[in-house]
């Protein structure tokens, strides 16, 4: 009996200290990343057509036709253009990614990321546009608006977005 109750207590405490071990070589959990930024003062015509013009350039100069789409914070159209060859589609996919990235407060890749992750509630989100080309335009830290651009491939949807979002910093 007592040889078991022996077994039994080095069988315990061979238990709590390899746990112990365990625990000190688990690595701390990340730090939660920082919150997206607010919402700021609505982005004015001027700075949609400059972003459009910037995001224009870069298409035109890859030999893209897109349609390019700016809205406010609140999702309002602000200015749209579109090249003559882009898509008809493209004219109602551009405002909805620039939507989705100002109501997301996050580029619309980054959704589309996540997606072929195999994070597929993605395609329950309302308004979500889970394809490149939407991007928050951030100016002074707030949110004033986004750019949408459709039209070519998504990551060259994205890289003239981006081009658009350049031009106001």
């Amino acid at each position: 009996m007592v040889r078991s109750s022996v077994a039994a207590a080095a069988a315990c405490i061979a238990f709590l200290l390899g746990s112990a071990a365990l625990a000190q070589q688990t690595p701390a959990p990340a730090a939660p990343p920082s919150p997206p930024p607010g919402y700021g003062e609505p982005i004015t015509l001027d700075q949609a057509n400059k972003a459009i013009a910037a995001a224009m350039a870069e298409s035109k100069k890859n030999g893209w036709n897109h349609v390019f789409a700016v809205v406010g914070p609140a999702g309002n159209v602000i200015a749209e253009q579109k090249l003559d060859l882009a898509t008809q589609a493209s004219s109602d996919i551009a405002p909805a990614k620039a939507r989705a990235a100002v109501n997301y407060r996050f580029p619309t890749k980054a959704y589309q990321d996540r997606l072929a992750n195999g994070e597929t509630f993605i395609l329950g989100l309302p308004g979500m546009i889970p394809a490149a080309g939407g991007i928050p335009i951030v100016v002074g830290g707030k949110i004033i608006g986004g750019i949408g651009v459709s039209g070519a491939a998504p990551i060259q949807d994205h890289q003239s977005a981006q081009a658009g979002v350049d031009a106001l910093k």
